[in-house]
C-alpha cells in the first residue's frame, strides 16, 4: 500500500484557480485577501484535505504563533490546572502551546530551552523551574520574550508572575499559633526555588513574632515520596510537632496519609496541617485541607497579558506579587 502524496498549497491554488501567494494570504492571520478568494481557497483546501504548514509559515513571517511552556512536574495538581488555563487563554489570542518537561535544575532547563528556541517560538513561559540569568539574557538576545511563572530570579527587568509567598507563609504561622499550637514544624519544598524560600521566610517571621522558633524541619523537595519520608522522620518519634506547615498541597496530602495510615495520628487533634496552593483536591472530604490559596486564574491572566505585550514590542513593568488568602478547612 502506497502512502498518499501530501497535498500542497500549489494543489489548492490550481483547484481554486488562484495564485499560490493568494493561498498563503488566506491562511496567514491578518493578511489582506478578498472574501471571494478566501471562500474559494477554503473550499478547495477542504476538498483536498489541505492543512497549512505552520512551521514553514513561521520561517516566512518570523511568527510561529506558538508559545513554549516549560514545566518541571505535572504530578503536582496545581500545574495541570495552570496548563489548562494557559492553553485556553493563549488559544483565545490565536496562539498554541508547545509543552516541554524538564527537571528543576538550571542545567537541564538550558538544554530544554535550547531545543525550544529551535522551534521559533514567539515567547516562553517557564513554570516553576530554575532559570539562570545568562539563559534569560540568551532568550532575550534571540528576540524571545520570557515570563517566569511561580518563580523569580530577582534579576533586573525580569518578568516574573508570583504570589505573595512570604505573606502566605506568615498567614500559615499566624493561624497555627492562633490555634494554640506551640511545637510547629515545617516540611519544605525544593530549597532552590524562590517560592520555597519566601514561604519559609514568612513562616519563620510569624513564629518569631509569637515568641516561637521552628520546632522541626525536613525537606520534601516538592516530591510526594520525599514528603512522605520527611513526615516519617519528623513524626515517628515521641517528641513530635503538634502542627506542621507543608510547602504545598501536593506534599501535604502525602504527609497526611503517613500521619493517619502509618502512624495512627489524628488530624487535626494530634497534628494540625496547613498546605499551600489550594488545588481542587484540597477541598475533597478525604483531605479537607486548610491551605493558603494562590489565585491561579489571576496569575495566568497576568502571565498572558505580559507575554503578549512583550511579543508586541511594548515595555512591560514587572508585576507585583499577587495576594493570597487563608482557606480554613478541617485539618487546622
Amino acid at each position: 500500500m502506497t502512502t498518499p502524496r501530501k497535498v500542497t498549497s500549489l494543489d489548492v491554488a490550481k483547484r481554486a484557480g488562484v495564485s499560490r501567494s493568494a493561498v498563503s494570504r488566506v491562511f496567514t492571520p491578518g493578511a489582506s485577501v478578498s472574501d471571494r478568494t478566501a471562500t474559494k481557497v477554503r473550499e478547495a483546501a477542504n476538498a483536498l484535505g489541505y492543512r497549512p504548514n505552520v512551521l514553514a509559515r513561521a520561517m516566512l513571517t518570523g511568527k510561529s504563533k506558538i508559545i513554549g511552556l516549560v514545566v518541571a512536574y505535572l504530578d503536582n495538581h496545581f500545574y495541570p490546572t495552570v496548563l489548562e488555563l494557559l492553553s485556553e487563554a493563549l488559544e483565545r489570542e490565536g496562539y498554541h502551546v508547545l509543552v516541554f518537561m524538564a527537571a528543576h535544575t538550571a542545567h537541564d532547563i538550558e538544554d530544554v530551552v535550547g531545543q525550544i528556541l529551535d522551534y521559533q517560538v514567539d515567547g516562553l513561559v517557564l513554570a516553576s523551574v530554575a532559570l539562570s540569568s545568562d539563559l534569560a539574557n540568551r532568550c532575550r538576545a534571540s528576540g524571545v520574550p520570557v515570563v517566569l511563572f511561580n518563580r523569580k530570579l530577582e534579576a533586573e527587568g525580569e518578568l516574573a508572575v508570583v504570589s505573595d509567598n512570604r505573606s502566605g507563609g506568615r498567614m500559615a504561622a499566624d493561624h497555627l499559633v492562633s490555634l494554640g499550637r506551640t511545637r510547629i514544624g515545617h516540611i519544605a519544598g525544593w530549597d532552590g526555588a524562590s517560592t520555597q524560600r519566601d514561604r519559609e521566610a514568612g513562616f519563620v517571621e510569624g513564629l518569631h513574632a509569637a515568641g516561637l522558633g521552628m520546632f522541626a524541619r525536613e525537606v520534601g523537595d516538592f516530591r510526594l515520596p520525599r514528603a512522605k519520608a520527611a513526615a516519617r522522620r519528623m513524626f515517628d518519634t515521641s517528641d513530635r510537632p503538634d502542627a506542621v506547615f507543608v510547602a504545598n498541597d501536593y506534599m501535604a496530602f502525602g504527609v497526611m496519609d503517613v500521619l493517619r495510615a502509618e502512624l495512627g495520628l489524628r488530624v487535626p487533634e494530634d497534628v494540625a496541617v496547613v498546605g499551600f496552593d489550594d488545588v481542587p483536591s484540597a477541598a475533597w472530604p478525604a483531605y479537607d485541607l486548610t491551605t493558603i490559596r494562590q489565585d491561579a486564574e489571576a496569575m495566568v491572566t497576568i502571565t498572558v497579558s505580559s507575554l503578549l505585550a512583550e511579543i508586541g514590542g511594548s515595555n512591560v513593568t514587572p508585576p507585583d506579587p499577587l495576594p493570597v488568602r487563608l482557606v480554613r478547612r478541617g485539618t487546622a
